[in-house]
């Protein structure tokens, strides 16, 4: 897998994205919550992703881009140590639920954390 976050690995669907928190399931490591969906795609593409800050948290809309900025870079930067293997597909929503704005290093601890806890999760869910 690619370092790379292209336009085609971006969760845009309002539908899935309904069903995302509608059906989806959550894993959590303060201050990011993943929430993930098995599904299918037309593209071949592993995982489609998306990012939100929450407008409460950071009134301000360069805060709010900022830390979204932060979360993509270290969701791009990891996501290849840890869905090389994966078979199925997924779609990701990443929260941020803290209200403090976070540095590089924490987004990027924060994220191999939560990326291996989804891992786990979903590897003890098929046994």
């Amino acid at each position: 897998m690619k370092h790379t976050y292209s336009k085609i690995e971006k969760l845009k669907s309002k539908i899935l994205i309904e069903k995302l928190f509608d059906e989806g399931k959550s894993v959590k490591i303060f201050p990011l919550r993943l929430i993930f969906l098995e599904t299918e795609f037309n593209e071949p593409i592993k995982i489609k992703c998306g990012v939100s800050v929450a407008k409460r948290n950071f009134k301000n809309a360069v805060d709010r881009n900022r830390v979204k900025r932060l979360i993509r870079e270290a969701y791009r930067l990891n996501k290849s140590a840890y869905f090389n293997n994966i078979a199925t597909q997924y779609a990701f929503m990443i929260l941020y639920i803290g209200n403090e704005k976070p540095t590089f290093e924490q987004t990027d601890k924060s994220m191999r954390k939560l990326l291996e806890k989804f891992v786990e999760g979903v590897s003890e869910e098929k046994k």
